[in-house]
């Protein structure tokens, strides 16, 4: 992948696919990360796929970057496939961190809860689901056609946010346009 090696520096930026390759449109995360392969960001950008590793994702917040782009599958109830960019609000001491699992809400508790240091920016680059199996017993591998048809717009998405964010790390997030949509820090984006 791209980026310096051992993280980014103060000011870096990182790019995080989360989700379960196993849990149907949950690995459009994963998919999106392998897809930027082809189309390599910035090398200033550490681009990652955590997969379920939660406290890798934690640590990783913890390394000195200015700004997180965590691009994972979310139910927001818009129609499936459809993109939205919103602004992870910082966790407010009333969820649990927990090390096992990927819930990126409780990912930034155990982040807030290791670090002496502020969290960086989060945003989250979330995809309306199709099929999202909730348990293990419910193994479904592969992407619905319609998050498929996503990824590479979330690839798009990345290569028109990315600029403006190593531009100003601080600056609003640009609308994505249609299909897309983006909005105010909302925190039901983190399911």
């Amino acid at each position: 992948m791209n980026g310096a090696p051992g993280g980014p520096s103060r000011g870096g930026l990182l790019v995080a696919g989360v989700g379960n390759i196993f849990l149907g449109d949950d690995a459009f995360g994963p998919e999106v990360i392998r897809a930027l392969e082809h189309r390599p960001l910035p090398s200033e950008v550490r681009v990652r796929d955590f997969g379920i590793r939660g406290m890798d994702l934690a640590y990783a917040l913890l390394d000195g970057c200015a700004t997180a782009v965590l691009v994972d599958a979310a139910p927001r109830g818009h129609r499936p496939g459809t993109l939205s960019l919103v602004e992870a609000e910082p966790p407010d001491g009333t969820v649990v961190p927990e090390a096992h699992g990927m819930d990126p809400q409780k990912v930034l508790a155990l982040a807030t809860h290791l670090g002496d240091e502020p969290l960086p920016r989060v945003l989250v680059l979330a995809c309306e689901p199709e099929v999202l199996p909730r348990g293990d017993e419910d193994i479904a591998p592969g992407l619905t056609d319609t998050v498929r048809e996503a990824v590479e717009r979330a690839v798009d998405a990345l290569h028109t946010l990315i600029p403006a964010l190593l531009a100003d790390p601080a600056a609003p997030a640009p609308p994505l346009g249609r299909p897309m949509e983006s909005g105010p820090p909302h925190a039901a984006v983190l399911p």
